[in-house]
């Protein structure tokens, strides 16, 4: 039998990954307030490749940060995403957050236009006047969120676009760091709903101060 290790409760544990991942990851051009989100992606994947994929826009840490003080209204595009997101700490910052791609009409709306269920989701999101949206899995999500600011019809004060896979993933994500919005993303196929998460955690621990 294995041996179990003798460091066996959550926060050691937590607090042991994160320094194994500071002993491992080596240089890095990441500032203070980025390096914990990083970090925090590590921690949730196991992977360090990661870090060499992520991508900040100029000071969006400090203006995330300031959303989520002021009591943001967030928008996931997959209820695994939401299922990661810190609920008790979200509410102590005053924020909510929903995902409306199992939402009845959203599903009638989308099987009528012949378009996917994420971008109604995106749609009814924007109308309810979210501000930070976290996609992890729906590229089609991340593409009508790009279509719309540039309309003028939100303005967004984060996108965390980190959808995964083969198709239109990299590509919406190419979109998003070309864009002139405030983001979040990783580079490439990579990514996923628990990144999306884990993204926001870091996010919220940093608002609580």
């Amino acid at each position: 039998m294995a041996e179990q290790p003798t460091i066996l409760k959550p926060e050691e544990i937590e607090s042991e990954s994160f320094r194994i991942i500071d002993s491992e990851i080596g240089p890095h051009q990441f500032d203070e307030q980025q390096w914990p989100i990083v970090r925090r992606v590590i921690h949730t994947t196991a992977d360090f490749e990661l870090a060499e994929q992520m991508r900040f826009s100029w000071n969006v840490v400090e203006q995330a940060v300031s959303a989520l003080q002021g009591g943001a209204k967030i928008l996931c595009d997959t209820n695994m995403v939401l299922s990661g997101v810190n609920k008790s700490r979200l509410v102590k910052l005053g924020g909510s957050i929903a995902c409306h791609v199992a939402d009845p009409q959203v599903a009638d709306e989308a099987k009528a236009a012949g378009l996917t269920r994420s971008t109604f989701a995106l749609r009814k999101g924007v109308e309810e006047g979210c501000n930070i949206f976290l996609i992890g899995n729906a590229p089609t999500a991340l593409f009508e969120l790009l279509r719309l600011a540039e309309k003028g019809d939100v303005d967004p004060a984060l996108v965390v676009g980190v959808p995964v896979g083969f198709v239109g993933a990299a590509e919406s994500k190419g979109a998003l760091i070309a864009a002139d919005l405030p983001y979040i993303a990783i580079e490439g196929r990579k990514g996923g709903s628990a990144i999306a998460a884990a993204i926001l955690n870091a996010l919220m621990i940093q608002a609580e101060g």
